[in-house]
């Protein structure tokens, strides 16, 4: 019976010692006697003999790679800087990775290619650039240039970050000093600007005020010639009303017409109950100043 129990216990050893579980963001290859699988394993249950196999277990979820480094500046500075190292590796390229790099890629490929690009990149610029707006730009350009060596090796760089950045004390202080000249300058301008849009408001109402008296003035001029106007038009149309009558009663007086006045007259003069003294030719009558 303890045989039997020791070959049991011996039996279950072997079989739990022989079955692996691949988690989501893994793959495994499995190694047997030194030579590598083609097949890559994904996440779910394997079995494989542990006396002259072993899987081989490869991260493909992003990995974080955390480092402090000093970097290179323009000017001969070393900024130090803490740096994350976003990548993952390509699930077709497992194998070649391990054949040709094995499971120390880090430190034999990463590193090594990102202390290369960082050094190039940074002695481009300025200290102070890695500490204001173009930091992106430098972490974006040490990405292009580590994945120009990584890509065609198996990994994706999907991110380089640079954190932390300390600068040299004096630069520092130097840079505050021209932050603050630089927003006390740009103050000034906000002032300077300010002062000469109210001047140009102020010339903009004057010039406005100007038009409106100059449009009032117009208008005032325009209605008195308007009113002048229509005087001369009236006294014309009344003048030459006058002309027109004085010419029509012109013609209507005949010497018949005016015979007839003078007669008229004379009989209104001979029932005046004044007396009157008439000297006349016979034709015209001419009436004298009256008697008593």
């Amino acid at each position: 019976m303890n045989a039997i129990f020791k070959l049991s216990a011996i039996a279950s050893v072997i079989l739990f010692s022989s079955c692996a579980t691949i988690i989501q963001d893994e793959v495994a290859v499995k190694r047997t006697l030194g030579k590598l699988n083609k097949e890559v394993y994904h996440a779910g249950f394997r079995v494989y003999n542990p006396f002259i196999s072993r899987l081989i277990y490869i991260p493909i979820s992003t990995i974080n790679l955390e480092i402090n480094v000093g970097l290179p500046s323009k000017e001969g500075l070393t900024v130090q800087s803490d740096i994350s190292i976003l990548y993952k590796i390509k699930t077709s390229e497992v194998q070649n990775i391990l054949r040709y790099t094995g499971l120390n890629y880090q430190n034999v490929l990463i590193l090594p290619v990102f202390r290369s690009a960082s050094a190039d990149i940074c002695s481009e610029f300025d200290a102070k650039d890695m500490h204001s707006s173009k930091r992106s730009k430098i972490e974006n350009k040490i990405r292009e240039r580590m994945m120009e060596v990584l890509e065609s090796k198996g990994f994706v760089i999907e991110a380089v970050l640079l954190k932390s950045i300390s600068l040299p004390q004096g630069l520092s202080r130097a840079i505050e000093e021209k932050l603050q000249s630089e927003q006390e300058a740009q103050r000034m301008e906000f002032l300077k600007d300010r002062e000469r849009k109210e001047a140009e408001r102020k010339v903009l109402q004057a010039e406005g005020d100007k038009k409106s008296k100059i449009i009032a003035a117009e208008g005032v001029k325009q209605i008195l010639e308007l009113e002048a106007q229509g005087r001369a038009n009236a006294i014309l149309i009344e003048a030459e009303a006058n002309y027109k009558a004085n010419d029509m009663l012109s013609k209507s007086l005949t010497p018949t017409i005016l015979k007839f006045k003078q007669i008229d007259a004379f009989k209104s003069l001979s029932t005046s109950p004044n007396a009157k003294t008439i000297i006349t030719d016979g034709k015209t009558p001419l009436i004298g100043l009256p008697g008593e």
